[in-house]
């Protein structure tokens, strides 16, 4: 049986980083920061400052009964912008999709590490690997991307009164969800490359079954009696 786990270091690198990436991109959404909202009236928002998330927003107040105020957003708000609730529903995708790359990712990795007798669908294994991996990183970057641009350009938000915000800040910021959201992506994609181009294991494979096709051959020649020499 031919030894494959030297081939696979670099494959094995990527299942780190993508379960990495992939515990990164489930923190993102749980952060509040996607934007900061620098606003101008501290009566009620006394920090001036509000973290604006794609499930709620919070401020902290000395005005009001809680010191940290938060209010829930959800997909069928009708008051936010398009980019808010595509970002909800992208990235629990990317959370699910992660998960689904990670343990193809260990199947493939496994597969090799320790050289079983079938395998046949190494190919398979990896390729769905790095497709589910590059699907994950594309299903995540697009939202961020899409609400940085929207701080970079000053988009406004039509808050209810309830939410104590105004329409439009003084100004605004790229919250650190963003750009730890970004790092995760781009580590996502980086191992649906490393696991797309794992290309030696199936040339073995491929020598693998021409030489065990080979000997066979030949024992069946040796059996017929249509070689007479030593094997």
């Amino acid at each position: 049986m031919i030894y494959l786990a030297h081939t696979a270091h670099r494959q094995f690198l990527g299942l780190v980083a993508g379960f990495l990436a992939w515990i990164i991109t489930m923190a993102t959404i749980g952060i509040n920061e996607w934007r900061l909202w620098h606003v101008p009236d501290v009566s009620i928002i006394t920090s001036g400052v509000a973290w604006v998330g794609i499930w709620r927003v919070c401020f902290y107040s000395h005005a009001l009964p809680k010191m940290e105020n938060c209010k829930s957003i959800s997909v069928s708000d009708t008051f936010v912008p398009a980019e808010i609730p595509v970002a909800q529903v992208l990235m629990v995708l990317a959370v699910i999709c992660g998960l689904v790359a990670n343990i193809s990712a260990a199947a493939a990795v496994r597969m090799v590490y320790f050289s079983l007798e079938e395998r046949r669908n190494i190919k398979l294994v990896f390729v769905l690997a790095g497709t589910l991996y590059l699907l994950t990183g594309t299903l995540s970057l697009v939202p961020l991307v899409w609400n940085m641009n929207s701080v970079l350009s000053n988009s406004t938000i039509d808050f209810p009164p309830d939410f104590y915000l105004p329409a439009a800040p003084v100004r605004q910021q790229v919250g650190s969800a963003i750009g730890v959201g970004i790092f995760a992506s781009i580590l996502m994609l980086v191992s649906g490359l490393l696991f797309l181009t794992y290309q030696y294991a199936w040339h073995t494979l491929r020598s693998e079954h021409y030489h065990r096709t080979s000997w066979r051959r030949l024992h069946d020649m040796s059996r017929c009696g249509l070689l007479t020499g030593p094997m």
